[in-house]
């Protein structure tokens, strides 16, 4: 049994309680994305009950002629023991009627809630888990699969695939505004319907209403000043020949119903026998207080007054203009919203890019793997290790001690130009990478594809001296292949003695 002032106490304070268990929030330990995904929903419910309860305190202090003023007032006036023995009497009396009453301090329902977040992140029952499609992966992409066929199926814009359409999603002004009917519309709205869902959910701390606002009013600056791609005046909307037909058609040729001319009288009279004409009487017979019949036989036989033409002509672009400026609109908006999201779009884009090159086993094998553990790759990646000698680090992920990283002298630096310029740190690593794969590809690129020649290149980094080397080593070869024809002998039946060179001539001569 409180007064009004108390409950206004009470809800002050849980303002204050809330505000710390939001500070909590943010000094908890939140490594993996589910983690802090999960704390950010949790610090926006938070910050969702203070405005709830502020907006409640505010109307009790703005309400001159409430309850609470008239309590105010209760307590100027004199007598207030009288009036606080009685409030107590009051309580008293209370709960002898109700001795079983519960009773919960205010710090036990925020030690409840922090205790149902940890055994719903133990049970991995988090609010992630129940947001997010697979596709999704728990914030880090977006999935427009859905999106993606409905655009495929619109008419008249330019077909892609959904690798190239992530991409290109938000090239609006290529699309020609006559094509931009209703289903076009639909798609618009349907797209920007899922980025705001996707803000909700993945970032529930980003504010959209001051996004929207923000936007909503740049967009009315710039639509006023004729800025807007796609849609300023010198842009063709697809009926530049049906107003220039407007100016120079005759009266009898315009269909007052339809806000239409038309240049040709066969085409006039085609279109009276249309559903979207009949459509098109009943509606003007209906604004002109006519019969249907009346009104189709007014279009079909009466010519119409050219003041009626032009101020149905205004009518009508007024209202087109109006059809323009809230396509327009949703297509800024949906601009912006990419450009907030435009790491996790690019992120999406590697991702499919990365499964579409795996295999069949691979990608069965990424689906049953454990949420938890990819969080802890995850995780690992995400710690920052605190390393201002920029050290290389151990087997265990840390920097190695700085005693042993002099010991094998790591702060030295020797680049290999053959290597295409690879840098090893310590002259160990150096010496050994001449039998590795990476130098002996080098040396293949040469045209050094001898492993016994490969080992004379011991030692050389540089290009220039690798290909001396070679080229003395093809002409001392090339030379001692010569000495040795020279030096090597041969005798024929007679005894006479020839080199090789001249045994062979005089053999292929038939003079031997």
């Amino acid at each position: 049994m409180e007064t009004l002032l108390e409950q206004q106490r009470h809800q002050h304070e849980e303002i204050e309680r809330i505000e710390k268990a939001i500070v909590q929030l943010y000094l908890s330990d939140a490594n993996t994305t589910k983690q802090k995904l999960n704390r950010d929903h949790a610090i926006n419910d938070y910050i969702g009950r203070i405005h709830q309860i502020s907006q409640d305190i505010h109307k009790r202090y703005t309400d001159l002629e409430g309850p609470y003023e008239a309590e105010v007032k209760r307590l100027r006036e004199p007598g207030e023991f009288d009036r606080f023995y009685d409030q107590l009497k009051g309580v008293l009396d209370h709960h002898k009627r109700y001795p079983d009453e519960p009773v919960e301090p205010m710090e036990l329902r925020f030690i409840r809630d922090k205790e149902n977040r940890e055994r719903q992140e133990e049970n991995e029952e988090t609010v992630v888990d129940r947001v997010f499609s697979g596709e999704e992966g728990a914030g880090k992409y977006l999935d427009l699969h859905e999106l993606f066929d409905k655009y495929i199926n619109l008419k008249d814009v330019p077909k892609l695939d959904y690798l190239t359409y992530i991409s290109e999603m938000d090239h609006f002004a290529t699309i020609p505004r006559s094509h931009k009917k209703q289903a076009y519309r639909d798609y618009l709205a349907a797209l920007n319907e899922y980025l705001h869902n996707y803000f909700a959910r993945a970032m529930p701390l980003f504010d959209v209403a001051a996004f929207t606002k923000e936007a909503e009013a740049d967009f009315a600056t710039r639509w006023e000043r004729d800025q807007i791609p796609g849609w300023t005046s010198d842009q063709s909307n697809g009926e530049g020949e049906e107003t220039s037909l407007d100016l120079r058609a005759t009266a009898h040729l315009y269909c007052l119903p339809c806000h239409k001319q038309y240049a040709k009288q066969t085409v006039f009279d085609a279109h009276l026998k249309s559903r979207k004409h009949a459509k098109a009487v009943q509606t003007f017979a209906a604004q002109k207080s006519i019969t249907p019949a009346a009104a189709a036989a007014a279009v079909a036989t009466d010519r119409v007054d050219p003041a009626e033409i032009r101020r149905a002509q205004r009518a009508s672009e007024q209202e087109q203009r109006t059809k323009d400026r809230a396509v327009a609109w949703l297509e800024t908006l949906i601009t912006k919203a990419l450009e907030v999201l435009s790491e996790k779009r690019e992120d999406t884009r590697a991702n499919i890019e990365r499964k579409q090159a795996l295999t069949e086993e691979e990608r069965n094998a990424e689906f049953q793997e454990d949420d938890i553990d990819v969080d802890q790759y995850e995780s690992d990646e995400e710690d920052q290790i605190y390393n201002p000698l920029k050290l290389p680090l151990g087997w265990d992920g840390k920097p190695i001690p700085y005693w042993l990283y002099k010991l094998h002298g790591l702060g030295v630096n020797y680049t290999c130009e053959i290597c295409g310029n690879y840098v090893y740190r310590g002259r160990k690593a150096f010496d050994k990478h001449f039998a590795e794969w990476r130098h002996a590809h080098g040396l293949r690129c040469l045209g050094i594809t001898s492993p016994a020649h490969m080992r004379q290149f011991a030692g050389i980094t540089h290009i220039e001296e690798a290909t001396d080397l070679r080229d003395r080593i093809k002409a001392d070869r090339k030379v001692e292949s010569t000495q040795v024809e020279l030096m090597e002998e041969f005798e024929d039946n007679e005894g006479n003695g020839y080199n090789k060179k001249t045994f062979e001539d005089l053999k292929r001569q038939g003079l031997l």
